[in-house]
């Protein structure tokens, strides 16, 4: 980043955004006013509303350089999809305009047979649509006008990953004015759920990259030994960042900040190579949006600075997989935080009754909530590492506990007072530690005046998660306010709810390590649901329950869900298929090869030398890399083996998915043992591959 740049980084933020200061320049009065309301209150858009708006933004955007514009959507791929048009439009007399209708702005064209759809779509019924969204700001990306829009089947089905988000919005905010009305609160209009994910993310040098044909093609290394050191001395996380690196996340800082991304925190992750960037808050649609843009900038930045970011949530084996930790809160549309506990949280009967919503919310579904984060990449990194435990609990910290315990005892409540913290030397400030801990191994955790849900993965969209959370949280809301309404003293009503849900919900609360077998066997003795891996999880996407509950609140309908079952069992298969025939390129094509060369090698050394001359730990060598060489190719022809095999099982898409959970999963970690035991007895330059320990520690 350029010192000019920096100086002018108030000027330069958004400034490639169609936000609201542009709009407030641009539009007449009338028109600014119906699109807020539009906005703000979801009122409808008149088509003259609609052709000012587009006059306004495609000016704006030829300004800023800008030639074609694209329907900007999240399709079920978990990615962006992108058709770009240009602006060009041809007259009479043979020469041309630059132009944009109010009718391209609100709707689009793409072929939806192309895309996930689940059987919602056949191939011979290609039309869907995209629909402007515009309580999302248009930005420019490079010459393209990027118009944030939902995307739809030629029957209204949903596409995509906003469309569900935001009517998983509506729900829970119009459940939460409910409650606040009963609280008497006759002011709030809208709750808004706020949202900050960090995002995890490892960097590689480029070239390194170009010769790991696993990386290229899964986005984590199949194959490599364990280096000797990893981030056991743990000084990784928080140090010093190498200028190379320093400068990759200058950039990507300045092209965010552009694109009014508010990335505001940058440092080392506990793994080597490691890093995270966090945003400030913003509500969840542009939260849901600005990580979309995050991840594609990550990648592209890496590029112009020899890198490769990569975002799989377990890259590399023995350390820290990446995670994107979804910070979650509820707020007013008066600035209020309503998971705010302030100075007297026991007394604070509003906030107890929220408080209390999310953990029967997280209890009642914590089906869901696995669910929601469950992909083949991300079962790798659950329960390792510092990620959290695949089984769904709740920490909330002593203080709340005891808090709440006493609610359900019918006990007085005796606030912790916050220790004063003395670092022991004169010169240094005393302050107050925070009354809880923090818990990095709890997968929902209450951290203050927010819930962190530390479970999604670092490549997933926010927008699966963040549906499920907003929908099971608007569920309860919605029973505890027919209570409040209908009570003739609602806060005595509102302690009573309290009061049963601390006592039927409070099994989902844990305070403590998440990693030790003894809360396994406690998670299992409270009756908690340990669904280990994706195939074990999807299934409850489709229950009775889970139609139920969407249906009620207009998120999914039955059919939406089923496709989404559908999509994510096939992409799970579709990803491991893709993981297998990729080992056994490398495998047979490289490592086996490599190692019957060295074989070879060590054994015309000993023939050349004569048994009489050669050492024993030669021939030892040799014998041990031989069986490892024909244990090697047992290995890969098992894999190819269950290859084949694949092919007769399609058809049935859970029991595809089933079979390469239970067999083709063991057989690729069993081929990689034996792989990577192979890489420890071979030379580096006989190796073909760079090693682990050469990618996450080289000096950039």
């Amino acid at each position: 980043m350029e010192r000019n740049d920096k100086n002018r980084i108030p000027e330069l933020f958004g400034s490639l955004v169609f936000n609201d200061e542009s709009m407030r320049e641009r539009l007449t009065k009338e028109t600014y006013d119906a699109l807020k309301k539009t906005r703000e209150e979801g009122s409808p858009l008149t088509p003259e509303i609609a052709e000012a708006v587009a006059a306004a933004m495609k000016d704006w955007a030829l300004e800023h350089g800008a030639t074609h514009f694209t329907h900007w959507f999240q399709p079920l791929t978990g990615i962006t999809a992108e058709k770009h048009d240009s602006f060009l439009t041809p007259q009479k007399d043979g020469s041309v305009i630059m132009d944009f209708s109010g009718k391209e702005l609100i709707k689009g064209e793409s072929d939806a047979s192309s895309f996930p759809s689940g059987g919602l779509r056949a191939t011979f019924e290609a039309r869907g649509y995209t629909a402007w969204d515009p309580t999302s700001y248009a930005f420019l990306k490079g010459t393209s006008l990027c118009i944030p829009t939902v995307f739809c089947s030629y029957g209204g089905e949903a596409l995509d990953k906003k469309t569900p988000l935001l009517k998983s919005v509506e729900a829970v905010s119009a459940q939460a004015v409910r409650v606040l009305r009963a609280f008497g609160d006759k002011d709030v209009r809208r709750v808004t759920p706020m949202v900050g994910p960090e995002q995890e993310y490892f960097l590689v040098d480029r070239d390194y990259y170009e010769h790991r044909r696993d990386l290229k093609y899964t986005g984590r290394a199949l194959f490599g030994a364990k280096p000797p050191k990893g981030q056991e001395l743990d000084d990784h996380y928080f140090g010093s960042v190498k200028p190379r690196i320093a400068e990759y996340m200058q950039d990507l800082d300045l092209e965010l900040w552009k694109l009014g991304v508010y990335a505001k925190t940058k440092h080392n992750e506990a793994a080597p190579a490691q890093h995270e960037l966090a945003p400030i808050y913003t509500d969840v649609n542009t939260a849901t949006d600005h990580n979309q843009i995050t991840m594609e900038m990550m990648r592209r930045v890496a590029r112009r600075h020899g890198l490769v970011c990569l975002l799989h949530e377990k890259p590399f084996n023995g350390i820290n997989g990446s995670g994107k930790h979804n910070n979650w809160s509820l707020s007013t549309d008066k600035g209020e935080n309503l998971f705010k506990p302030g100075d007297s949280p026991a007394g604070n009967i509003r906030f107890l009754v929220f408080f209390a919503a999310v953990i029967k919310a997280v209890d009642e579904f914590q089906d869901l909530l696995r669910v929601s984060v469950a992909t083949a990449g991300n079962d790798h990194r659950l329960g390792a590492n510092e990620a959290p435990p695949a089984i769904v609990s709740m920490f909330i910290g002593d203080d709340m506990l005891a808090m709440l315990e006493a609610i359900e005892k019918e006990k007085t409540y005796a606030k912790k007072s916050a220790d004063a913290f003395t670092l022991g030397v004169g010169a240094l400030p005393s302050f107050s530690k925070d009354t809880t801990d923090r818990n990095r191994t709890s997968p929902f955790a209450f951290t203050g005046n927010k819930f962190e849900f530390r479970m999604p993965g670092s490549s997933l969209s926010i927008a699966g998660p963040n549906t499920v959370l907003n929908t099971a949280v608007a569920e309860e809301l919605s029973l505890f306010a027919d209570r409040l309404e209908g009570a003739e003293d609602v806060e005595t009503e509102a302690i009573a709810l309290v009061r049963e849900t601390v006592r039927d919900h409070k099994r989902i609360i844990f305070n403590g390590d998440g990693y030790t077998d003894a809360w396994k066997k406690e998670a299992t003795r409270r009756g908690l649901a340990d669904l280990r891996t994706t195939v074990d999880a999807l299934p409850c996407l489709i229950s009775e329950k889970s139609i139920r509950v969407f249906g009620r609140h207009k998120v999914f309908t039955e059919a939406e869900l089923r496709s989404r079952y559908e999509i994510y069992l096939g992409t799970y298969a579709k990803t491991l298929h893709i993981e297998m025939l990729t080992m056994l390129d490398m495998a047979s094509r490289d490592i086996y090869p490599a190692v019957a060369r060295y074989c070879g090698m060590l054994a015309a050394g000993i023939r050349a030398r004569g048994e009489e001359f050669s050492s024993l730990s030669e021939t030892e060598e040799l014998k041990k890399l031989t069986l490892l060489e024909n244990e090697l190719y047992r290995r890969i022809g098992a894999l190819r083996a269950l290859a084949e095999d694949t092919e007769s099982r399609k058809g049935n898409t859970y029991r595809t998915a089933l079979y390469y959970c239970d067999k083709v999963i063991p057989a690729m970690r069993e081929l990689r043992r034996t792989a990577d035991e192979c890489e420890e007895h071979i030379p580096q330059d006989v190796w073909p591959y760079p090693s682990i320990g050469d990618m996450i520690f080289k000096k950039v």
